[in-house]
């Protein structure tokens, strides 16, 4: 009985131990520090309007980046928000006043508006940026046969 009330009392402590420490905010971590040197993207647009494009036809645009800070940019990923958008981008560092490119393809495979983001991540000062294309797809009709 004894090692009973024992156990009973240590899972007790114990359960009311861990939800104490789940209560506790974790300590702030200090906001990421801008240096005046620090690179920084600059998008000539950040979004294109395709437009009406025609089913089944892949469509891509290309955005135009400069670094307009002090230190070389290196783009570390942009990342699409579905599996119909595919990014590519300029991998090497980009030097200050130099230029690089994101671009979007998007698949057109299914009729109907469409409004797609890409996440674009550097060491820039602002480190993520996220592009926008859309348009309108429309289904491309058979010729009719006489």
């Amino acid at each position: 009985m004894r090692k009973l009330i024992i156990t009973t009392f240590v899972t007790v402590a114990s359960f009311i131990s861990i939800n104490a420490i789940a209560q506790t905010t974790p300590a702030e971590t200090p906001a990421a520090v801008e240096t005046p040197n620090q690179a920084d993207i600059t998008f000539e647009k950040e979004t294109h309007d395709f437009g009406t494009i025609p089913q089944g036809v892949p469509a891509s645009y290309t955005f135009v980046f400069k670094n307009t800070g002090k230190e070389p940019l290196i783009i570390t990923n942009a990342a699409a928000g579905c599996g119909c958008t595919t990014p590519e981008w300029t991998k090497e560092p980009i030097k200050p006043g130099g230029k690089g490119f994101v671009k979007a393809t998007f698949n057109a495979a299914s009729p109907g508006p469409f409004n797609k983001a890409v996440t674009v991540q550097s060491n820039g000062k602002k480190s993520s940026v996220v592009l926008t294309i859309k348009g309108d797809v429309k289904t491309v009709e058979a010729p009719k046969q006489p």
